[in-house]
């Protein structure tokens, strides 16, 4: 199989077909091969773009966000746009639900997860996920200084050290990474996410560090800081990296992992200057095989020139994450960002000024926000709709060249161009994926049973960016029974019996298998 950048040469003619309502217009043409008597009749079709429905793929989309409370109802919370004068869910609009939760509230006692017991509040919120063919993704935090006891007490009891903050909350126990109590406990509890997560069916992707206030890898604490020097901390900062970037890796080998591209990740403060060593501890993990995400995004005076730099040195190798980072409805003074753009009590410049980050970084996926949701709906639908249409990965053929009439077991070359048209990439050529999404071409039946599937192994839609589209020639030879079948075409899980896997942004009529119904083809 081989690529090519040529175009199709064919005398265009009109047709009209009832049938086939994807096509914008086909064109017919004989070709006669040189060996034996095969005859093969091409047609050249144009499939027609899908540019506004919501496209539910993997690592892709709006993410929802859902605390460690929420109930059943949540699924159900509406928000009404002005623009369509009609309340609709958020859940309609998003790929993936998002739980940052605590390592406390899923593993209260030693061996006992709260996934496996079906009244807990997160074991319903996961339940609620799946039923609704929504993948979960998860970050697991374990500082204690803002948000109480994060790490379950059984580990403090076995004897794990810990700091202190303020001794008058004293259940405000943030544990010491490096101490070798907390890494036993904790290796356990992440085997066993794993045993029951590792599993992207379920799983959109994990957040994959979770040290540091709010699980964001910054403000690590290993030691005291009244004792602490910056050797000590340099480290201790980067065998701990090591550690839990290891433990995800090597236990979570189906499922996206994802970091956060601190300046100063791992790093024992919040706010400074980027720290030397960031950069090449970051690299370190995307090697393991780690993909990206921020917490900052909108918020000028944090997410800088070089979490710019970052994300632009790997945009299209890795995907990214973005979340945003002033909380408009609660206690951030969002008016005072640097950038002078947000007004207050007007949270719809901020989530311009989000869009506008995102769009910058070229991201894969945008959040709705526990508590921010709702002014995307009612004061920045444009912008929901705008990533929908513009963001990430929406992923067409918009030239197909196949035969529409051919001899039984002759052979023939389907011609096939791809675009995508959003500002991000399709992220196949991440190690928990490994390339194993391909374009394939099936015939089904009148019952639309696939009787035959032709796998494009040379095609590779982690290349297709926007604005530069790629052409692919694919040998077949059509070994079936003298009748009428229908061609349709797919991106497949090649790991899953070539089952479709990635909804297109097609205008097509797609069977109950997932296939994109095409043009009919004449076996003789």
């Amino acid at each position: 199989m081989k690529r090519t950048h040529h175009r199709f040469v064919v005398k265009t003619v009109l047709v009209v077909s009832l049938c086939c309502p994807i096509f914008i217009s086909a064109s017919k043409y004989n070709v006669v091969h040189n060996k034996g008597n095969d005859q093969v009749n091409y047609t050249s079709l144009k499939p027609k773009y899908n540019s506004k429905t919501v496209l539910r793929n993997p690592l892709n989309g709006w993410v929802m966000y859902a605390s460690r409370s929420a109930d059943e109802s949540y699924w159900d919370t509406e928000y009404f746009v002005p623009q369509l004068n009609k309340k609709v869910k958020a859940l309609d609009y998003a790929s993936a639900c998002y739980i940052r939760t605590s390592w406390s509230s899923l593993n209260p006692k030693d061996g006992m997860y709260a996934w496996n017991d079906p009244g807990s509040r997160i074991a319903k919120l996961i339940k609620g996920a799946e039923k609704r063919g929504l993948p979960i993704a998860f970050r697991i935090v374990v500082d204690g200084r803002d948000q109480g006891q994060n790490t379950p007490q059984f580990v403090f009891k076995a004897g794990a050290k810990y700091y202190l903050e303020n001794t008058e909350h004293p259940d405000r126990q943030t544990p010491y990474p490096q101490d070798l109590v907390f890494k036993k406990y904790y290796t356990k509890f992440i085997e066993a996410l794993a045993k029951e997560f590792n599993d992207p069916v379920r799983t959109a992707f994990i957040d994959a560090y979770g040290l540091g206030k709010w699980g964001e890898a910054h403000h690590v604490v290993y030691q005291d800081p009244k004792i602490a020097t910056s050797e000590d901390t340099e480290k201790l900062k980067e065998e701990v990296f090591d550690w839990v970037t290891d433990l995800y890796s090597r236990t979570f080998t189906k499922v996206p992992l994802v970091i956060n591209y601190h300046r100063l990740v791992g790093h024992s403060e919040s706010w400074a200057a980027a720290n030397p060593n960031s950069d090449r501890l970051l690299v370190k993990a995307i090697e393991k095989g780690y993909s990206l995400r921020h917490d900052a995004f909108g918020m000028t005076g944090y997410y800088q020139g070089w979490e710019k730099d970052f994300a632009r040195k790997w945009n299209f190798k890795r995907p990214i994450i973005m979340e945003g980072g002033w909380i408009t409805s609660r206690t951030h003074r969002y008016w005072t960002d640097p950038s002078g753009k947000y007004k207050e009590g007007h949270a719809e410049d901020v989530r311009q000024g989000e869009y506008e980050a995102s769009a910058e970084a070229h991201v894969n996926m945008m959040d709705f926000r526990s508590g921010d949701t709702d002014s995307w709906f009612e004061k920045a639908f444009s912008l929901v709709q705008g990533f929908v249409s513009e963001g990430g990965y929406r992923l067409y053929p918009d030239q197909i060249n196949l035969p529409d009439h051919i001899k039984s077991n002759a052979s023939a070359k389907i011609t096939h161009r791809w675009k995508n048209m959003g500002w991000g990439y399709f992220p196949n050529n991440i190690p928990q994926w490994n390339y194993k999404y391909k374009v394939a071409f099936a015939l089904l039946d009148a019952e639309n049973k696939v009787k035959r599937i032709f796998v494009d192994k040379e095609s590779e839609p982690s290349n297709w960016l926007k604005d530069k589209p790629l052409t692919y020639d694919l040998k077949t030879t059509v070994d079936l029974p003298v009748g009428k079948y229908s061609w349709a075409v797919a991106i497949v899980d090649t790991t899953k019996e070539n089952r479709p896997a990635i909804k297109l942004a097609l205008d097509a009529e797609v069977t109950a298998g997932g296939w994109n119904r095409l043009n009919d083809l004449q076996v003789q």
